[in-house]
């Protein structure tokens, strides 16, 4: 059993739209399709985090926003089926219903960051529809009252899975470069499938108005890449240009890396377009990406899905590492190139889903181009420097505990100044 395969396939999937919304949806799905009738109300009980993420960003192929509208869009004739890609085809009707349906919402202190509770109230019925820890995970179901399933609310329910959590969180650089160069075929191809996806949207990013229009703006002025300098700064701007899109509410798919779409455009557009600058073979760039998506899984599991510290920052370490292995860095230098990135942008901070992701992704993806550069040229931040360790490793321990010890009041802070503004 390939451990690293079986994760991957596990984690690079197909989301249509921002994957807390397409989570809210799919529980809004599920709790009607249980009832068997289209609710009268819905009830929702939820994580801060969850709201936090939802409350800025745009849902595909209509001009809804919120937890609230995903959840009811979902239940106005959503398919379950199509799990995370349930916003990626929504009809007049559905949207008109979810518009208009009464949808209340609870915030709950006491469950994990990745959790939505749907409870669909029809006649003289009701039904609930749990779904906890990961973006597609249903962890509870009832109907009536007679409970369908029950599983915990922040496991993944299987040994195997909560296994893969534990083995990638503890999995060094050197184990992660040593299996990707024996990469089997289904790895790369999954790679691969992944950067076409994802270069798709950062494309159209580029070609139509979305959000900030970070992309397109940080790309003015380029009328070909000729060094790598450029393309290191083309680069961020197309990763830019994605998240503009995605944000938007932009119909077109993502591949997702620990349940994020904007975690997955950071680890792979970038590194793309710089592979392509290089004329690197399609393996060694497959492999590049391969080891990116490894280093930001490993760096999630040390951490909640959902936190106070920027998911696009701690991808763009794995994207680091990646440009590292694209311009034929080993060990040595990833190891310089991760240090570096948790020198200069730790602490930069997750303010829920919404147009600015562009911003903090184009910020993330031009120090990832620093590390490798300095990492390269053999420069790297010594441990006497902050909370730069001695290793990799042993900054990723402090990165651990900065996320789980040092952030969860800036968490409610931040939560508590969006909300406010809506008061």
């Amino acid at each position: 059993m390939d451990q690293y395969l079986l994760l991957l396939q596990k984690e690079l999937r197909e989301a249509m739209g921002c994957t807390e919304p397409a989570a809210s949806a799919l529980a809004g799905a599920k709790a009607a399709e249980l009832l068997g009738q289209r609710p009268l109300r819905l009830e929702v009980t939820t994580s801060r985090d969850m709201v936090k993420n939802a409350m800025g960003v745009g849902l595909p192929n209509c001009s809804l926003k919120g937890i609230q509208a995903a959840v009811a869009l979902g239940a106005c004739g959503g398919d379950v089926q199509a799990g995370l890609s349930i916003l990626s085809s929504l009809d007049e009707e559905q949207v008109r219903c979810a518009s208009s349906m009464p949808v209340s919402l609870t915030l709950e202190t006491e469950i994990p960051p990745l959790y939505i509770k749907v409870r669909a109230v029809g006649n003289e019925a009701s039904a609930v529809a749990v779904i906890s820890g990961e973006h597609d995970r249903f962890s509870h179901l009832e109907i009536n009252g007679e409970v369908l399933l029950d599983l915990p609310v922040d496991a993944c329910g299987s040994t195997l899975e909560e296994d893969d959590e534990q083995f990638i969180g503890n999995v060094s650089l050197s184990d992660i470069l040593a299996w990707v160069d024996e990469a089997p075929s289904e790895a790369l191809e999954l790679a691969r499938w992944a950067r076409q996806t994802n270069l798709a949207i950062a494309e159209h990013g580029m070609t139509h108005p979305y959000g900030l229009s970070v992309g397109t703006v940080a790309a003015q002025g380029f009328e070909g890449v000729t060094t790598l300098q450029e393309a290191f700064a083309y680069a961020s701007a197309m990763a830019a240009a994605a998240s503009d899109a995605r944000m938007a509410g932009c119909p077109l798919a993502v591949v997702i890396n620990s349940g994020s779409g904007n975690q997955g455009i950071t680890l792979t557009v970038p590194l793309a377009v710089v592979g392509s600058f290089l004329n690197v073979e399609d393996d060694t760039l497959d492999k590049a990406m391969l080891v990116a998506q490894l280093v930001g899984l490993s760096l999630t599991a040390r951490k909640n899905r959902l936190s106070a510290l920027c998911g696009a920052f701690t991808a763009a370490i794995g994207t680091a590492c990646g440009y590292v292995y694209l311009l034929g860095g080993r060990i040595e230098e990833m190891d310089r190139a991760f240090n570096t990135m948790v020198g200069n942008l730790t602490g930069i901070i997750c303010d829920g889903a919404k147009g600015t992701c562009a911003l903090k992704i184009h910020s993330c993806a031009e120090a990832a181009a620093l590390a490798a550069k300095l990492a390269m040229c053999g420069l790297a931040p010594s441990s006497e420097s902050g909370i730069v360790g001695r290793t990799s490793a042993e900054s990723r321990d402090f990165l651990e505990r900065i996320t789980r010890e040092g952030m969860e009041e800036i968490d409610k802070t931040i939560l508590s100044i969006m909300m406010g503004k809506r008061a």
